[in-house]
């Protein structure tokens, strides 16, 4: 097996992320989307510990929880109100006041309101998660290889290879997990093409002291997600203007505007770290996954902002499908399903 990657694997979105995994939290856009998500959750600790085992990198996979913070007195009795939609969708929850939100995290403004607590969520290191995938890979004899170039080569039924700067490569499976690039793959026809646009995203990393802060915190649309090496992350914009991944003033203005909103006491810390990476957004929210019109041609891409949560679902998904497993699971993120509008929001609507 050889993994091709047009830059240094492991560092477009998997290394710009932030690592959440919060299937509760993030706004599933359908029944399918969130039972996938759970799956995903469920598998980490064994996913994480058979990587740490092969490799000795170990991705620091956490169960601290979410705590969804509210500023004012409306917005903690709209967390309130949205509980029960939690709980049903599996959300281990509690309501907090004042003084229990700041029990748990006391790092966060003296004055807010109260939170929504989510038990069962969780994060990883993503950048350590990489590195440990990378040294899988390679102790299993895969090859990795960085080419310019690549392109799928195919007849009318079926995939053929892959065509590089340095020649053909034969390949009776070829799975495209090429994220924000996934939609553009030089040789593919129209009928197997996904629809995979750039979702831009920026970020930034304050120094506190370890421990500080340990469960990931939510503020609307923005949140903060504490590390082991005293890093808190800070994020994320959400920016649709093509394959641009810069980091601007605006953006940084406002992540730390939230930032500060929640926790002022963070104003006398340092920014040790700015970035900014590319999602790869799918037209319904939810991933591709699976056979396309092209034979032996897969798909595993369009994760938008649970590419890291998804990653032990999707490789066992994937890998079962190569292996000649029937692809019935996979149905309701068939790439195939082109311009079908989702099922029902089970989303819990907090953004």
């Amino acid at each position: 097996m050889t993994v091709y990657d047009r830059a240094e694997p492991a560092r477009a979105a998997s290394w710009a992320g932030a690592g959440m995994l919060a299937p509760f939290s993030e706004q599933m856009p359908d029944a399918a989307m969130l039972a996938l998500c759970r799956e995903s959750l469920a598998i980490y600790p064994e996913f994480v510990a058979e990587l740490r085992e092969r490799t000795g990198v170990d991705a620091r996979f956490r169960r601290d929880g979410t705590l969804h913070v509210a500023l004012d007195g409306a917005r903690l009795a709209e967390l309130a109100a949205h509980a029960e939609t939690f709980r049903a969708n599996g959300g281990e929850v509690a309501v907090l006041d004042r003084g229990e939100a700041l029990a748990r995290e006391p790092m966060l403004a003296k004055d807010l309101a109260g939170g929504l607590f989510v038990a069962n969520e969780a994060q990883v290191d993503n950048r350590r998660l990489g590195r440990a995938l990378l040294a899988g890979c390679e102790s299993l004899g895969v090859r990795i290889e960085r080419v310019d170039g690549l392109a799928v080569e195919c007849d009318s039924r079926r995939v053929r290879g892959l065509r590089t700067a340095y020649g053909f490569a034969s390949a009776p499976v070829v799975v495209n997990a090429a994220g924000a690039w996934a939609g553009s793959l030089p040789g593919i026809p129209d009928a197997a093409r996904v629809r995979v646009r750039p979702v831009a995203g920026q970020m930034l990393a304050i120094a506190i002291p370890r421990t500080a802060m340990r469960a990931l915190v939510w503020l609307g649309h923005r949140y903060l997600v504490p590390r082991d090496d005293g890093r808190l992350l800070v994020g994320a914009t959400v920016e649709e203007h093509g394959f641009d991944a810069r980091v601007t003033a605006a953006g940084m203005h406002d992540l730390l505007d939230a930032a500060l909103a929640v926790a002022p006491s963070l104003a006398t810390f340092a920014v040790v770290e700015t970035w900014a990476g590319l999602r790869p957004g799918s037209h319904d929210g939810r991933p591709y996954l699976g056979a396309t019109a092209l034979d032996g041609y897969l798909v595993a891409c369009g994760h938008y902002r649970n590419g890291i949560l998804l990653a032990p679902a999707t490789a066992r998904a994937i890998a079962e499908l190569v292996a000649g497993g029937p692809a019935d699971r996979l149905a309701p993120f068939a790439p195939a399903r082109g311009g079908t509008e989702p099922e029902p929001t089970v989303a819990n609507g907090l953004s």
